[in-house]
């Protein structure tokens, strides 16, 4: 998603300054989004893996953060895997979380000298943790990201938006087909939109198919995925 010379394929592009560079939208949906980021208190970006939809969140908060539009950078994802068992997993508290938030790790280390970040983090202007680590807060002159939020329930996701404190803008992104929740119907995330959606300065974006940005291959894997659970769902509407 760096800048190239497609970006006279997409219309009225947004480019977003970071510490390694430009970055600008793939597509006419990413830039909107791009421009929502700069806009909107809260905002949903709902689609499959490979839209942008993590990367360009944590692009514009590098960029905002070195414009000093926010004082830090809050990344967050649910340690679902973990459950309540991190206290047996081996080594410090840092240790244990990290695999979980390898990801937004390796988002940041994209956007930014890795040297920097590590400075940032130390210094607490960058801090990543997982969800449950939000509980209590008030997040005043922050740019908070809660990445794979179909992995929140829904006291989860309730419980991380009214953590926003003043001059803080929050984001949420998530893939609702891609739940490891034990049950699907324990996600929070599609029930959070239909709640808030119609709520002045919150904005949901959707990505689909299109807007993927990976290999070619990752775009018909995942039509083939849809194909099937429509068929499927089809088939369990008509015998029902």
């Amino acid at each position: 998603m760096q800048l190239s010379k497609d970006i006279e394929n997409i219309k009225n592009f947004t480019i977003t300054k970071t510490s390694k560079g430009d970055v600008v939208g793939k597509s006419n949906r990413q830039n909107d989004y791009l421009e929502i980021l700069r806009k909107k208190k809260i905002i949903f970006a709902i689609g499959p893996a490979g839209t942008g939809k993590t990367f360009l969140a944590v692009a514009a908060a590098v960029s905002q953060l070195i414009e000093n539009k926010f004082d830090r950078i809050i990344l967050s994802r649910p340690a679902v895997e973990a459950g309540e068992k991190l206290g047996f997993l081996p080594g410090d508290l840092k240790e244990k979380v990290d695999p979980y938030l390898r990801p937004l790790y390796d988002s940041l280390y994209d956007l930014m000298p890795s040297e920097i970040a590590i400075r940032k983090i130390q210094s607490g202007e960058i801090e990543i943790a997982p969800l449950a680590f939000m509980r209590g807060r008030t997040l005043n002159n922050s740019f908070v990201i809660l990445d794979e939020a179909q992995n929140a329930t829904y006291n989860q996701i309730k419980m991380f938006l009214t953590r926003c404190g003043k001059n803080s803008r929050m984001i949420v992104t998530g893939d609702p087909s891609q739940t490891d929740l034990a049950k699907k119907g324990d996600s929070g995330l599609i029930k959070s939109i239909r709640i808030l959606e119609r709520i002045d300065d919150i904005e949901v974006i959707n990505f689909n198919a299109k807007d993927i940005v990976r290999d070619n291959m990752v775009t018909k894997i995942i039509e083939a995925y849809d194909a099937y659970d429509e068929y499927a769902k089809d088939l369990l509407d008509n015998s029902s």
